[in-house]
């Protein structure tokens, strides 16, 4: 069995599904192994516009798989090893050139959680439900950048919360508090992640590439005068690409805009 199986779909939009039902899609090595490869393809295929992250079975992914080799290990040093081997996913989603939706089915859970937080767009089926219960373990529970992002996603006052209680919250209250934008039946979760996919590949592919980096890279940007520099120096490189062209020439034509022709 795939761990992760991929689908690809019209429009290069790729479907990435977590698929070990059998432990709720916990986290092993091979199934990270299978995302570094999987992140490995998508940074050199030209033709992946989205990436939807979803889970088989009744879960998204429950966290470290505490059965597996993934958290047994011969001391401290193996132990940072495979910690910082996790953690380096959730950056490289964040640093994909293509959008990445979390389509979020069950529990989502630890790393689970991560995988959900890195991403730039949540869509909640209505099952979903969330915990970071590391503090509960007798752990920290900032990991994989999760005491970075959260709070400047949802607060400082709801991370800390959430995260030293480690309580669950289901989907209502995620999109109640802005973690996830939407809420939807469990049965129509794939669509509306697909829905959501496709306008997104509609766009010119280097100015939503563009968009996704610029907006990364100003979370980290310390003045609005530092963002607005880097937003004026995106802009210019978008004006002068082949999608520009295309799309002024198809306004001017008064027809839809090919992005498959403008290079």
């Amino acid at each position: 069995m795939n761990e992760l199986q991929i689908d690809r779909h019209d429009g290069g939009i790729v479907i990435a599904t977590i698929n070990r039902p059998a432990r709720m899609n916990a986290i092993d090595r091979n199934l990270i192994a299978s995302f570094e490869a999987l992140f490995d393809r998508l940074d050199a295929d030209r033709e992946a516009r989205v990436l939807i992250l979803t889970g088989a079975g009744r879960a998204f992914c429950a966290g470290a798989d505490l059965k597996s080799d993934f958290v047994e290990s011969a001391g401290p040093e193996e132990s940072l090893a495979s910690q910082l081997r996790l953690a380096r996913l959730m950056e490289r989603i964040a640093n994909l050139r293509q959008p990445v939706i979390a389509a979020v089915n069950g529990a989502a859970a630890g790393g689970g959680f991560a995988f959900t937080l890195a991403a730039d767009i949540r869509i909640a089926g209505r099952s979903a439900h969330f915990s970071i219960a590391n503090a509960r373990l007798g752990l920290s529970a900032g990991e994989c950048g999760i005491s970075w992002l959260l709070p400047r996603l949802i607060g400082l006052s709801r991370a800390f919360e959430l995260m030293l209680t480690g309580r669950k919250f289901d989907a209502e209250e995620a999109e109640r508090i802005g973690y996830v934008v939407r809420t939807v039946a469990d049965d129509v979760l794939l669509d509306t992640a697909l829905e959501t996919a496709r306008l997104i590949a509609a766009n010119a592919p280097f100015g939503v590439a563009m968009t996704k980096d610029v907006v990364r890279r100003n979370l980290e940007t310390a003045s609005m005068q530092a963002a607005i520099a880097l937003e004026a120096r995106t802009q210019l490189l978008c004006g002068g690409s082949g999608d520009f062209r295309e799309a002024v020439s198809a306004f001017l034509e008064k027809r839809p805009p090919d992005f498959t022709r403008s290079g």
